[in-house]
């Protein structure tokens, strides 16, 4: 079972995503990670690291606080 806390995690870094217009791989590229890697996160299959989190706050420019919420389940 995944757990709660990833799962919410990759959906606001979906939700994110999409709003910026970006593929999973550019998301990638931009923030510097393979390009399964977000899939992955998205996904709930990794427990991502706290420099990959900020990496991927960097390369969405939000605050690394906002992928903790705002989590609406959608």
């Amino acid at each position: 079972m995944k757990e709660q806390i990833l799962v919410n995690f990759g959906k606001k870094v979906r939700k994110e995503r999409l709003k910026k217009g970006l593929s999973q791989e550019k998301l990638a590229e931009i923030a510097g990670v393979h390009r399964t890697y977000i899939g992955m996160v998205e996904r709930a299959e990794k427990n991502i690291t706290l420099l990959n989190i900020e990496k991927i706050a960097i390369a969405l420019n939000i605050e690394v606080s906002e992928l903790f919420t705002d989590n609406d389940n959608k």
